[in-house]
């Protein structure tokens, strides 16, 4: 028996024949996202996949067309008694998209589709998740990258510098190539990112100086901007994975005697610091490359005494 459905129900979700790349939904869904999410993503599917037929349907054998609020609303529930509010909303956007593509394909009847969508986000009544890092913090974790004279101090001084200066996601970090790097303007071409867009941001002067030195010790040689050094100080010219991003941070962070954060909470800082500095937010939006305003204010880490500052501005 199916955790949400009868036998005979889950069996009906069940492909009765394979369908073609450009007419499965799932799949057309997955393959517009860009690298980053697409890992994700699937991986949500698949479980969703997995709740409606008690484990006997993947993303790509689950006929996606064939869901009905009925199936929707019982899946909600599952997730919002299964996850965390955040992952099980990322679960339900993914669901949203792919009955977004069904109804494209014209698979699914258009008032089906409007009947299918019609549920709620799962609300999050928990205290916002990360921090924004201090200026004495961020001074702290350079100059324990500058007081590493071997060539991952350099690499990691311009790590954080990008992480810092520019709010990249680490994946996104990961990905830069050294031509997407502009010594001049400071400029970083960000291609396929989150959604499988591409953006073009800038580092402050302080961040450009610190990259231009690790390009020093890299060489010019087209490839990966960040790279991975053996113990040995042998460089390979190859993307680094988000995972090793996130390591960097963490021996970093513990050498400088910072609190733990993460990578992304390097993002938070970024769109913290620019609306504090009065920067708006839809250019702080397209910054971060967030899809809208509304996750940008998620971002806002400011606390409570920009909140004390700003009625102070109130005059009677």
């Amino acid at each position: 028996m199916s955790l949400l459905l009868s036998y005979g129900e889950s069996q009906s979700l069940r492909l009765t024949s394979p369908v073609p790349l450009n007419q499965h939904p799932a799949l057309v869904y997955l393959g517009s996202l860009g690298q980053g999410s697409l890992p994700t993503m699937k991986q949500s599917l698949n479980a969703i996949a997995h709740l409606l037929t008690n484990g006997e349907c993947d993303a790509s054998t689950l006929n996606w067309a064939a869901l009905r609020y009925k199936h929707t609303s019982a899946l909600r529930t599952a997730l919002k008694q299964k996850y965390a509010p955040a992952t099980a909303n990322k679960m339900l956007c993914a669901l949203r998209r792919v009955l977004k593509e069904a109804a494209r394909l014209d698979l699914i009847d258009p008032l089906d589709h409007a009947k299918a969508v019609d549920f709620k986000s799962i609300k999050d009544n928990s205290r916002l998740k990360g921090r924004a890092l201090s200026k004495e913090e961020i001074t702290n974790l350079i100059d324990i990258c500058k007081a590493d004279f071997t060539p991952k101090g350099a690499r990691d001084a311009a790590l954080i510098a990008i992480l810092r200066g520019a709010g990249l996601r680490r994946a996104e970090v990961a990905n830069l190539e050294l031509k997407d790097f502009n010594p001049e303007t400071g400029a970083l071409e960000v291609l396929r990112g989150k959604g499988g867009k591409d953006r073009s941001v800038y580092l402050p002067e302080s961040a450009i100086a610190l990259v231009k030195i690790w390009i020093k010790v890299r060489g010019e040689e087209p490839g990966a901007l960040l790279c991975p050094i053996r113990k040995g100080g042998e460089m390979q010219l190859r993307h680094m994975c988000p995972d090793a991003v996130l390591k960097i941070v963490r021996r970093r962070a513990k050498q400088a005697g910072v609190e733990s954060f993460s990578p992304h909470d390097f993002r938070r800082t970024f769109c913290s610091d620019l609306l504090d500095a009065g920067i708006d937010i839809v250019t702080v939006q397209k910054l971060a490359g967030h899809a809208s305003v509304e996750t940008t204010a998620r971002y806002d880490r400011r606390g409570e005494e920009v909140k004390r500052k700003a009625v102070q501005k109130l005059d009677f």
